[in-house]
């Protein structure tokens, strides 16, 4: 059972957004969640593989192979299936992985983002990675306890498995990775990034959550809210403009930015 928390202002939105981030042994707010936003809220925690439709579970190896022989050969630094993998879904290829960020408010952004949707009520999903972490299998556990680490790197990753195949078999039941990519570019940077991958291509992660509780909680955003929380997102410059450098976020902002209030284009 995943916690849904409908909230009613933007202060009790940022409420929400930071609540159980005070760590009493650092004496710090250093949050163990993760976030992503989505501007409807019905939507799934589906991957960009399981939405290409079809028997997906058996093409996502020729998908990669085929990516990898026709990328340019600097495409990626060296030969890493996960490296490879971060690319490709940076560069919008079906794969078996989810995009996240460290930052709840680049959540909020992508939960408001959306003129077609700002009718609709959004969502951001909240993920206790460090929890989750709990349930890897014990090799993967022991690259982190090693490293003294919450969560993974490409590098990490690569020592416990090479393929993915490899990576699938390190345990019988499903568990969940969350990792951060390399700084590709501006984006990745500026969006705070990293990615969750499933041990099992065809496993739905929201149902993954579901089946074990504690670890998620998703914050509903009223379409009633939508347009007060993208103002002031706005006015703390986290925008297309930022989030996605270059000519195409400029001109998504400068599109919602004059939209009117209620143009539901």
């Amino acid at each position: 059972m995943i916690d849904d928390i409908t909230v009613n202002s933007w202060s009790d939105l940022n409420h929400q957004l930071f609540e159980g981030s005070w760590q009493e042994p650092l004496k710090r707010f250093r949050s163990n969640y993760v976030y992503r936003g989505l501007s409807h809220s019905s939507y799934e925690l589906k991957t960009s593989l399981i939405r290409l439709g079809g028997a997906y579970e058996r093409l996502e190896n020729h998908i990669l192979r085929n990516f990898r022989k026709y990328a340019h050969r600097d495409a990626v630094s060296g030969d890493s299936i996960w490296n490879w993998l971060a690319v490709a879904q940076h560069h919008g290829l079906p794969t078996r992985l989810l995009d996240w960020t460290f930052s709840p408010y680049v959540a909020a952004h992508f939960a408001t983002a959306n003129i077609e949707h700002l009718g609709v009520d959004g969502v951001i999903w909240c993920v206790d990675y460090v929890e989750a972490h709990k349930y890897l299998p014990p090799s993967l556990r022991g690259i982190l306890e090693k490293e003294g680490a919450n969560g993974f790197t490409v590098e990490m990753l690569t020592r416990a498995a090479g393929t993915l195949p490899e990576f699938d078999r390190l345990s019988p039941a499903d568990f969940v990775v969350f990792f951060e990519p390399p700084s590709l570019d501006d984006r990745i940077v500026n969006q705070y990034a990293l990615f969750s991958t499933i041990s099992n291509p065809a496993a739905l992660l929201n149902q993954w959550l579901a089946d074990h509780p504690g670890l998620c909680r998703r914050i509903i955003i009223p379409s009633t809210l939508k347009w007060e929380i993208r103002d002031k997102l706005d006015q703390t410059n986290i925008t297309e403009r930022v989030l996605f450098p270059g000519l195409d976020g400029l001109s998504n902002w400068l599109k919602r930015h004059y939209s009117p209030h209620g143009n539901l284009l």
